[in-house]
């Protein structure tokens, strides 16, 4: 397995790296494959859902709905060591979320003003979780509470079913502990659809999030503005900054790490020395020999793995700003001296003890992040992705008769003459007394 590696040393070698990126592309017949799907789904509702499921899944489907005796039996076959696991994760992450809530907020004025904002939760979440062959019982809860400390009301949780047409204990488990109010067994366009516009069984969502395939994507793409969602997630990524001071072990590690969840994943390593490159290198190899996903590894690693020996740490940090990662780790001597530094990032790991790892699972932070670039103007998964915000005014006649010329004498400079009178109405005689 060979590494491309650039000597980066100026802003045309970066570039040049940087065209070399994987990105996540929704080609046209993903496009028109997922518009196709959902325009079924709007005309047929469940029966189009079950089809899709039989075809996609291999799963033909009675009911779409998980019965209450199969989310009630879940966690008994679950290990218990996980469900302590769980229930950490689970603490943790709503610890942190608790503190990101917004209240409302007013401010009066002594002539008899008040401006303000209500917060007010989403009436129903629908959040969509990766299934099938796999499991992510994380995603469960990193979806589902900050919804719930949100005050969603409703949470609905899109999963495609395993072959036997089930959905893993472990994921229901997860749900039951975090809140989940329904569960459905489908995946793909057609889940984001059914969320979207609603079936005979499943009511439609004021907003769907969750990372799913390429066609979850597109699908996400298409019924934006008649819901709302997250973001358009891609492969996974990390970025890895790493000086003399670091173990290659453990930038390769956490290489890996990025690299055993699909063959389109990334994992870059911007180093301060070519005997760190060199040591990164020969811990990538002998690392992915012993994964137990050691062709997914080295398929992503070949196609989308870098390591880029750059001419200081400050350049290090612009290529990093420029990839906007969606995972970024700092291995340097002191980390946290460059966190101001850092612009454009979903997570930001610190020092060698912080893998990537314990941001997916445990730590408390939302792994639900931006990729492919639109870390620049995305932010991670949050409790705001669950509320919404109304401006609130009220004025007095005494505040209006104050305010209403200026309002006048913009509104005509617009040409808006329905406005002016708005105000000219309530100036008239005693201005609304």
């Amino acid at each position: 397995m060979e590494i491309e590696r650039f000597g980066v040393n100026n802003t045309h070698d970066i570039k040049r790296a940087l065209e070399g990126r994987a990105r996540a592309a929704l080609d046209e017949k993903i496009m028109t494959a997922a518009a196709d799907i959902i325009a079924e789904v709007r005309d047929h509702g469940d029966q189009a859902v079950l089809l899709y499921t039989e075809r996609f899944d291999g799963v033909k489907l009675d009911t779409l709905r998980v019965m209450p005796e199969e989310l009630a039996t879940a966690s008994s076959k679950c290990d218990s060591a996980f469900l302590e696991a769980l229930e950490t994760a689970a603490t943790r992450i709503e610890a942190f979320h608790q503190r990101q809530r917004a209240n409302s907020w007013f401010m009066t004025a002594d002539d008899g003003t008040m401006l303000g904002q209500k917060v007010t939760p989403l009436a129903r979440a629908g959040i969509y979780v990766p299934g099938g062959r796999a499991a992510y019982p994380s995603s469960v809860l990193m979806n589902a509470i900050p919804a719930m400390v949100a005050g969603v009301d409703e949470v609905a949780m899109a999963v495609p079913p395993s072959a036997d047409g089930s959905v893993k204990a472990e994921v229901l488990a997860a749900a039951e502990l975090a809140g989940v109010t329904e569960i459905y067994k489908m995946g793909g366009a057609q889940a984001i659809a059914a969320f979207a516009y609603g079936t005979d069984t499943i009511k439609p969502v004021d907003k769907i999030t969750g990372p799913g395939n390429f066609y979850v994507t597109a699908a996400k793409k298409l019924v934006v503005g008649d819901v709302g969602i997250d973001m358009l997630a891609g492969p996974s990524e990390v970025v890895v900054i790493a000086d003399e001071t670091a173990d290659a072990r453990f930038v390769a590690a956490d290489m890996i790490a990025q690299a055993e969840h699909d063959p389109a994943a990334s994992a870059i390593a911007l180093v301060t020395s070519d005997e760190l490159s060199d040591s990164v290198l020969a811990e990538l190899k002998r690392q992915v020999a012993a994964s137990p996903r050691c062709e997914t590894c080295t398929s992503s690693l070949e196609t989308n793995g870098m390591i880029l020996t750059c001419a200081s740490i400050e350049l290090a940090l612009e290529m990093a700003n420029r990839i906007a990662p969606e995972h970024l780790e700092i291995m340097t001597d002191e980390p946290q001296s460059l966190l101001g530094k850092v612009r454009n990032a979903g997570a930001i790991f610190l020092g060698p003890n912080t893998p990537e790892a314990v941001g997916d699972y445990l730590a408390g932070p939302n792994h639900v992040l931006p990729t492919g670039g639109t870390a620049r103007f995305y932010s991670p998964l949050s409790v705001d992705d669950f509320v919404k915000k109304s401006s609130v005014l009220s004025y007095s006649a005494e505040a209006l008769r104050r305010d209403g010329m200026a309002v006048w004498t913009i509104a005509e400079a617009e040409g808006l003459d329905g406005h002016a009178r708005s105000i000219g109405e309530r100036l008239e005689g005693d201005g609304g007394e």
